[in-house]
């Protein structure tokens, strides 16, 4: 995965600014940036190149860009811009609009129209400081029509539920995080981005039929995915509840495993079984009796636990946590 970590400290406070708009505004095509704090200008900037997507985390102090028809007419890159606000507030004119995200909040713009953005610090503070995660992607990949997705622009969208939620939380903890993927999970993880924002867009357009019927299966699944880790501690959780919960018949959403070369009951009875062995291996819950973390974990009969995952892992529950733990104190079997 192509990472870039840019920290201003590691510069002279004269030349921070302006390394940092050079890369910061690389992608979005030139853009005039104003700020009270050009002099020593602290920020942190981490961009994740996701194949033809980007996503990027920064906090900086307050700021205007502006990005005129002259400068769209010198080069666009022809972008969606999605930033999600998590300290302090970014507001966006555009299309004879205005969006005001506070913490939590979403706003989409495009790279091809004149906009003005703004990053405001919280009010009690003194200089204040905002954090935002944004991504960037190609509007000839987003499969959805440009002049649509253009009523959308400088329209707050939210964030506590539904795609939204996932979205939002999706970005940012990509761009908080990557530790656990892979160099060759970019391209894959930049398309789950793009389908995400496809969906949560169309959603605010009027549903799922302006979606191509690929597009509307990935989302699906990852919201089925994303659901299922949600309430893998509910012994309830099966085919029945997760198509109810996704308004769809069970028929269909064994269809959508099948396409993943799995079952739904194989991937929970997997995810459970990763989640147990992640707590017997954790020191911290040494103490913890294994029925207790089985039934944690949505095992409601010990033996069936036992039995899966000496199925899953060639050893018991009791010897794993035992070679796990070889220094820990005695653990109730």
């Amino acid at each position: 995965m192509f990472e870039t970590v840019f920290r201003s400290a590691d510069l002279p406070p004269a030349e921070r600014f302006e390394a940092w708009r050079q890369l910061a505004f690389a992608s979005n095509g030139p853009t005039e940036v104003r700020t009270d704090y050009a002099s020593d200008f602290d920020v942190t900037l981490r961009m994740l190149e996701l194949g033809p997507v980007q996503v990027s985390m920064f906090t900086c102090p307050p700021l205007h860009s502006d990005r005129t028809p002259k400068l769209i007419r010198q080069s666009d890159p022809e972008l969606y811009h999605l930033a999600l606000a998590q300290r302090g507030s970014v507001t966006i004119d555009q299309a004879g609009r205005q969006a005001a995200a506070d913490a939590g909040g979403l706003t989409l713009s495009t790279t091809s129209r004149p906009y003005l953005g703004q990053l405001i610090a919280d009010q009690d503070r003194d200089r204040g400081e905002v954090t935002s995660v944004q991504a960037l992607i190609p509007r000839a990949l987003l499969p959805l029509p440009a002049d649509a997705v253009d009523r959308l622009v400088a329209v707050g969208l939210p964030t506590r539920e539904g795609l939204g939620a996932l979205f939002a939380q999706f970005i940012a903890r990509l761009a908080t995080d990557t530790t656990h993927y892979a160099p060759a999970d970019a391209t894959r993880l930049g398309g789950v981005a793009r389908d995400l924002a496809a969906s949560l867009i169309a959603h605010h357009l009027g549903g799922d039929r302006v979606l191509p019927p690929e597009t509307h299966q990935q989302t699906l699944g990852i919201r089925v995915h994303a659901f299922i880790h949600r309430h893998l501690g509910d012994p309830r959780l099966g085919p029945d509840l997760i198509a109810a919960a996704h308004h769809i018949s069970p028929r269909s959403l064994h269809r959508l495993f099948q396409s993943q070369g799995t079952t739904v009951t194989a991937f929970i009875r997997h995810h459970r079984l990763e989640r147990a062995r992640s707590d017997l291996a954790d020191p911290r819950l040494a103490t913890r009796p294994i029925h207790a973390i089985a039934a944690r974990w949505g095992f409601g009969r010990p033996a069936d636990f036992t039995r899966a995952f000496r199925t899953a892992y060639g050893l018991p529950p009791s010897e794993y946590r035992h070679l796990a733990l070889p220094d820990g104190p005695g653990t109730p079997r």
